[in-house]
């Protein structure tokens, strides 16, 4: 990992306070930035998106999908979870929180808009840091790299219909024109975009020109994500000094997932007798977000100045440090595992 994945939870906090900074100093060039939108995705918010998702993209080997057949139950264990348990877990945690245990804390039009956030976490498996995640635990690097890819040709297809069921199961109106426009801007356009990259790079089926390329462009990443977070706070600077216990309130159930989404997927696999390299990864592959694209329709379907966008944007300093220790609890338990080696 490098240095600034390792201390990526610090960046995110210092870009938090940035932004609230100079949200409350400079709230007419906010403003000004806000306005610039066509079909209510932010042209500069968009820019800084590409920059986090289309390196992570250029990771995606289609090829990969050859070997779909092999070791099955850790592939089988990943979709069940991100797909048909995930999603709907958070809703139904979002729903809890902030229509009954935090019903007096939060206006029911603003709890809304946290549980689509929430959702929208929910609904998107992680895409790129599964990669670090896989290495710390020294996973299967081949096989995390199959289920990565699998999942990313799912999103294209399950992502907007999930999204769109889920939100409406909250009295939420979906307009499915932003969501589908979203899904094609911050999933299959970098998709696409990060399959023509490979393909150039990789004439010759060394990986070597990829790994250069990817390691290059990786701090432009982290810049358009902490870019983002300075945007989102600094939009939200006003609310979030009126109501600072927020953060936490959108924080106690994203944890509540993030820690029972792992011990479902890693209880799972142990019961199932699936390898350890194998399992570490898919139960990691299940547990984290990706936050970038969530943040994205967040913007797109409710604003950037929404309780939607800042939920997202929670998940995201939640993220970081939830998942290193969960990495190092999979260590401390990879003995459990040496008997199915």
């Amino acid at each position: 990992m490098g240095f600034f994945e390792r201390y990526l939870s610090v960046w995110v906090g210092g870009s938090i306070l940035a932004g609230i900074g100079l949200g409350v100093l400079f709230p007419a060039a906010f403003e000004l930035i806000a306005v610039m939108e066509y079909a209510k995705v932010n042209l500069v918010v968009a820019v800084f998106i590409w920059l986090m998702i289309y390196p992570m993209m250029v990771n995606v080997d289609f090829a990969s999908i050859k070997d779909v057949g092999k070791k099955p139950k850790g592939l089988c264990l990943t979709l069940v979870v991100n797909w048909l348990i995930k999603p709907f877990t958070m809703a139904g945690l979002g729903i809890l929180f902030f229509e009954y245990l935090f019903a007096g804390l939060v206006d029911p039009q603003t709890a809304k808009e946290y549980i689509a956030g929430m959702i929208l976490l929910g609904v998107a498996p992680c895409t790129a840091m599964v990669f670090i995640w896989s290495q710390l635990v020294k996973g299967d690097a081949n096989y995390t790299l199959v289920q990565v890819s699998i999942n990313d040709i799912i999103m294209v297809f399950a992502f907007a219909p999930i999204a769109a069921l889920l939100l409406g199961m909250t009295n939420i109106i979906v307009p499915w024109q932003t969501l589908l426009l979203s899904v094609v801007l911050y999933v299959v356009t970098p998709l696409f975009a990060g399959y023509l990259t490979r393909r150039k790079l990789d004439k010759s089926s060394d990986h070597h020109e990829i790994a250069a390329f990817t390691e290059k462009v990786k701090p432009y990443s982290i810049m358009g994500l902490l870019a983002t977070v300075v945007l989102l706070f600094g939009f939200q600077a006003e609310t979030i000094l009126a109501k600072p216990m927020v953060i936490v309130l959108i924080a106690i159930p994203l944890l509540i997932q993030s820690y029972g989404i792992f011990a479902v997927a890693y209880g799972w696999a142990y019961l199932w007798k699936v390898p350890f390299n194998v399992a570490a990864p898919a139960a990691l592959i299940g547990t984290s977000n990706f936050f970038e694209l969530a943040v994205a329709v967040a913007i797109s379907l409710f604003g950037l100045h929404s309780g939607a966008a800042l939920a997202t944007v929670v998940g995201v300093l939640v993220e970081v440090p939830v998942m290193l220790s969960l990495v190092a609890l999979a260590l401390a338990t990879k003995p459990w595992f040496a008997r199915f080696s």
